[in-house]
């Protein structure tokens, strides 16, 4: 699994905020207890002095050690039968001031046995979605909300059924698609024309993906070849070569509006290397356009258009465009 630099820094930052805010707050009702019972803040005070000579004790030469350690580990015991006394006429548990990380799996470190814990997880898969909110509607958009009343029922010679029955096995390729990620890599080329729920099902892709943890790149096609062109001939620039990464190793890249850029031989050659790229690393990608499979040939190159067609399952969407039925009141 991916993650990607720039999102898991903010998401260890809100990691680290949170952290930090938790030990304050913990702070601050261990010392409402101890106002409560002054003899509390003598008694850890006390523990802490007591564990120190025991440790100095078993350390130090030329005398046995044994009687002086014992001596301090039963004044230990002692002090903890008083702490325990003590909190319990204030109805307090027995252990309310040991500090108690809230993540008992990886101790609040973020990472457990040199892998990313579920719980430092959690914060990457919700930056990733404030990421993906700023393009996609991820609260509106999802699978549940994709609605195939808004296709005709009526059949279609041409393709052979209805265009709602068609969709409603795109709408199932989909789904499943984001119920497998993970399993296996996969690519998917949507095309058809403006309004017929490409990016709906794409931004309901991109959520499910994340939910699971996996790193989810979502970006116009003109704005990636602008950073990929920036880096290769611009000044060098952390940040716009970060974003190159982000697209070539992300879990999941979904390039939205292909073919809507201005084609150069430089866009032509950044196409082939992130879908080649991606191939070659077994990294999934969802292609989104307007085109027609033939123009992909024709406008970047054969070369491209053979590694799409070969390894990418073709979706193409059919009906009308949905944002027209809705401004004019249909269904």
């Amino acid at each position: 699994m991916a993650y990607d630099g720039k999102t898991l820094r903010l998401a260890l930052q809100e990691f680290e905020k949170d952290r930090v805010q938790r030990a304050a707050e913990e702070e601050n009702r261990r010392e409402r207890i101890f106002q409560r019972q002054p003899r509390l803040r003598e008694i850890e005070r006390e523990l802490r002095s007591t564990m120190s000579r025991i440790i100095t004790g078993a350390l130090r030469r030329g005398t046995d050690p044994g009687p002086a350690i014992q001596a301090l580990r039963d004044e230990n015991l002692s002090l903890q039968a008083e702490k325990r006394e003590l909190l319990r006429r204030m109805g307090l548990p027995a252990d309310c001031l040991e500090e108690k990380p809230k993540c008992a799996l990886c101790g609040d470190t973020g990472y457990r046995d040199g892998r990313m814990c579920g719980c430092l997880r959690r914060y990457y898969a919700r930056e990733q979605q404030k990421e993906l909110s700023r393009m996609l509607d991820l609260g509106g958009q999802s699978f549940d909300t994709f609605s195939l009343d808004w296709y005709s029922d009526r059949y279609d010679a041409e393709r052979g059924c209805a265009p709602r029955q068609h969709m409603e096995t795109v709408y199932d390729v989909c789904a499943d698609y984001a119920n497998q990620f993970g399993k296996r890599p996969g690519n998917l080329l949507l095309f058809g024309a403006p309004g017929l729920g490409k990016t709906h099902l794409s931004a309901a892709i991109a959520r499910e993906v994340s939910d699971k943890g996996f790193s989810v790149v979502y970006d116009t096609a003109s704005h990636v070849f602008e950073r990929f062109e920036t880096q290769k001939f611009g000044r060098e620039d952390e940040e716009v070569q970060s974003d190159v990464e982000r697209v070539l190793e992300c879990d999941l890249l979904i390039l939205d509006d292909l073919g809507t850029e201005m084609t150069t031989a430089f866009v032509q050659s950044a196409l082939y290397q992130i879908v080649n790229t991606r191939l070659i690393e077994r990294r999934s990608t969802i292609l989104s356009t307007n085109l027609m499979p033939g123009d992909i040939s024709r406008r970047y190159s054969p070369q491209t258009a053979s590694r799409i067609e070969g390894e990418y399952q073709i979706l193409p969407f059919v009906g009308e465009d949905i944002r027209k039925l809705k401004k004019e009141g249909k269904r």
